[in-house]
């Protein structure tokens, strides 16, 4: 069976459209590579600047990786063991934004984290059955206008720190890969928090040296005699 023209140019119309496909996907990829390393770059330069000040790192945090992951709403939220708070919000209205910076109990999307889980994908809200208990996240979801929405927490070792959450106005469930880069951008977070605990501890543990060198200092002032025989021992 001889060739038709237009079967002779199939197979090298076909491996055009496979490399340009190909190079498309390598640039996209090239490109998405050089944002997230930017992003880092940006984020661990304000951890740095801002030694013990969350709140700088944490907008950083948010804004970065909701750009990064297409989504128009979002928090990043602390917990205490008992409750959520949000250090920052985007894209929420002001009177919402203001209830999410006050403690919030949680809902069972929230108790999934607290329970262990990696994350928390609802593709599509219209979807959820409401029960008693997730009226906070139902709120956002109605003030919002998210439909789909995504928890990833925030955690150090086995113990939840918070989470960040990202959503979208439209149906549009988030890919593997926006979820891993969410994960990371949680992850940064995370050693913000460490990096702010540990010098809070040691400003404390300092605080503490110079109170007590003070009492000691003023005790051989008034108590010369005791300073001196403490001196000879």
């Amino acid at each position: 069976m001889s060739a038709t023209p237009d079967s002779t140019l199939a197979d090298p119309q076909q491996i055009i459209a496979d490399l340009q496909r190909q190079l498309a996907e390598c640039t996209a990829d090239r490109k998405e590579g050089l944002q997230r390393e930017a992003a880092t770059a940006e984020i661990l330069q304000v951890i740095n600047s801002s030694p013990g000040d969350l709140a700088p790192v944490f907008d950083v945090i948010l804004h970065k990786a909701h750009s990064l992951c297409g989504a128009e709403l979002g928090s990043l939220v602390t917990y205490d063991g008992e409750q959520f708070r949000a250090l920052t919000t985007l894209g929420y209205p002001e009177e919402y934004a203001a209830v999410l910076r006050q403690p919030f109990p949680l809902s069972t999307f929230h108790q999934a984290l607290v329970d262990g889980e990696r994350f928390v994908h609802i593709t599509d809200t219209a979807a959820i059955q409401w029960v008693p208990g997730n009226e906070a996240f139902r709120r956002a979801v109605e003030t919002a206008g998210a439909v789909t929405v995504l928890l990833v927490p925030l955690r150090k070792d086995s113990t939840l720190l918070g989470l960040i959450s990202a959503a979208r106005k439209e149906l549009r469930p988030f890919t593997d890969k926006q979820i891993a880069l969410l994960q990371n951008f949680a992850a940064q977070a995370v050693i913000a928090m460490e990096n702010a605990r540990l010098l809070t501890e040691t400003r404390e543990a300092l605080e503490q040296q110079t109170a007590t060198a003070e009492v000691l200092r003023r005790s051989s002032i008034r108590h010369p005699a005791i300073s001196r025989r403490c001196s000879t021992q």
